[in-house]
């Protein structure tokens, strides 16, 4: 486990841990910017930012307010799989609690019920998410745009798991453009309290700040037993790169 702190340029709000569970397994396509985004986004806000990579076998930190977990090949699924099983009564506690979690293709699907590879295999999940995820020849690629409750989400998606939800579920967000959960129900992602599971690679983050903010005010009210106090920011090529994105997939509707 490594550990790094990230001062803010005035004065500290308060400290909030960021754990990137898997980071060498589970971050294949660019994953790990979205660490280093929110890492960057929490010191904006006048917070200081710990930034905790978990790898397989370390001791999990049970005080974290904040977690992320990328995609990877099934391969890398399965070499986390004794260790996620081992730490996911702890995050599963802490999910229900409310600590807020993004998620991320081969980790989204982890956190479902299970993930049933092409040759057979079966991943039991954490059930955080009430998803299940089949294997198939069909590879779903290209970039996304969604309507969220945070407003229009772009991405890239790359993925040849095709994702159900559970009766109950709700989604991340609802395809505009792209393929989503599986290119047939319009779903994309899915959300239960403050965890976001998504197929959106780009890295997501960077492109759509307001996603972070939300996970952000989250773990800064548990970090400090007070409200979020966010700084005034702005975002001028994050949204031309999303607005451009969207214009790109939907036009202007």
């Amino acid at each position: 486990m490594s550990t790094e702190v990230l001062e803010p340029a005035g004065p500290s709000k308060g400290t909030i841990t960021l754990v990137h569970l898997y980071p060498r397994e589970m971050s294949i396509y660019g994953d790990r910017g979205n660490t280093h985004a929110l890492a960057s986004r929490i010191r904006r806000h006048g917070y200081t930012a710990e930034v905790v990579l978990h790898d397989p076998g370390d001791d999990f930190r049970h005080d974290a307010h904040l977690f992320m977990g990328g995609g990877g090949q099934d391969s890398g699924q399965a070499r986390v799989e004794a260790d996620l099983g081992a730490v996911g009564p702890t995050l599963q506690a802490m999910a229900r609690d409310g600590v807020p979690m993004l998620v991320i293709c081969g980790m989204y699907q982890l956190f479902g019920n299970s993930f049933h590879t092409v040759t057979g295999q079966v991943l039991p999940g954490l059930g955080i998410l009430d998803v299940t995820t089949r294997g198939n020849d069909r590879r779903m690629i290209g970039p996304v745009c969604l309507e969220t409750e945070y407003g229009r989400v772009v991405g890239y998606e790359n993925h040849s798991g095709s994702t159900v939800l559970g009766e109950g579920q709700q989604p991340f967000g609802r395809v505009l453009s792209g393929h989503g959960n599986n290119g047939e129900d319009g779903l994309e992602g899915a959300r239960t309290l403050n965890v976001i599971g998504t197929y959106l690679h780009g890295p997501l983050l960077p492109a759509n700040p307001m996603v972070s903010d939300a996970l952000i005010a989250v773990a800064a009210e548990r970090a400090t037993g007070r409200p979020f106090e966010p700084e005034p920011m702005s975002d001028p090529l994050a949204d031309e790169a999303r607005e451009r994105q969207v214009r790109r997939l939907i036009g202007h509707r």
